[in-house]
């Protein structure tokens, strides 16, 4: 019998945070109904699953549903992870994606996790953000992405690439390539972590992992088309900064 597990590597992260994701309603309508998402969905259920395309020296991550009510990227990790199912041996590098960091409020349409902001609590020892950013120590990960979205009246309201000058100017780098790519505007401090504290982007910024936040434009808890599409390019852009592709 076929086994996805066989073409792709997984692992749970945390166990605590599984949920049945296919409950969003709005999650459940836009991914692809194939028998890869079926199995993507039922490792949802276990927790925060990990999963590894590719076997190269250059290893990447991305990160989507931190915020488990911001749809679009959780529905663009899908779409890229199926496409790259396809290309799993011809990859220039090691891809790992964590498509639902909290399935439990994915499931819920909800933006915290256990009354927690993931993206404020990344520097707590023990917090989820936190064991991903010590999974990709000890994965070795040469940069990191999380993937957002925005409504339209909150931080920042419309699309962009947060990114920082210092202390990795790549992050800078990474930011200036995806906008000049596909055209998101680029959002960046001088210093990772000077206004917002505890995210993922910076934690992994501070401690030597070249990270960029990617935001596209959608209501909480809600997508149409044309924002999964295009925080699809996102993840696309960066993927080709690094030439995976």
């Amino acid at each position: 019998m076929f086994c996805f597990e066989d073409v792709i590597g997984s692992d749970i992260l945390f166990s605590d945070s599984g949920g049945f994701v296919s409950a969003n309603y709005y999650l459940f309508k836009h991914i692809p109904k194939t028998p890869f998402s079926r199995y993507i969905l039922g490792e949802a259920v276990k927790g925060t699953s990990i999963f590894k395309f590719g076997s190269g020296d250059l290893k990447l991550m991305l990160v989507s549903g931190v915020h488990g009510n911001e749809i679009p990227p959780q529905i663009a990790s899908l779409l890229l992870m199926e496409k790259l199912l396809n290309n799993n041996n011809n990859l220039n590098g090691t891809v790992y994606f964590i498509p639902f960091l909290s399935p439990k409020s994915t499931m819920q349409n909800v933006r915290w996790f256990n009354n927690n902001d993931l993206n404020r609590s990344s520097a707590i020892l023990g917090s989820l953000t936190n064991k991903v950013l010590r999974k990709a120590h000890e994965l070795n990960i040469d940069s990191l992405a999380d993937f957002h979205s925005t409504s339209i009246n909150s931080n920042p309201g419309r699309e962009g690439i947060f990114c920082s000058l210092k202390p990795l100017y790549e992050s800078y780098e990474i930011g200036t390539y995806i906008s000049k790519k596909i055209g998101s505007e680029v959002l960046s401090f001088d210093v990772a972590g000077s206004a917002f504290k505890g995210a993922l982007e910076d934690e992994c910024n501070l401690s030597n992992i070249p990270a960029v936040t990617c935001e596209v434009l959608s209501p909480h808890g809600y997508t149409k088309e044309e924002s999964y599409l295009r925080s699809l390019e996102q993840m696309e852009a960066f993927l080709s900064y690094f030439n995976v592709l």
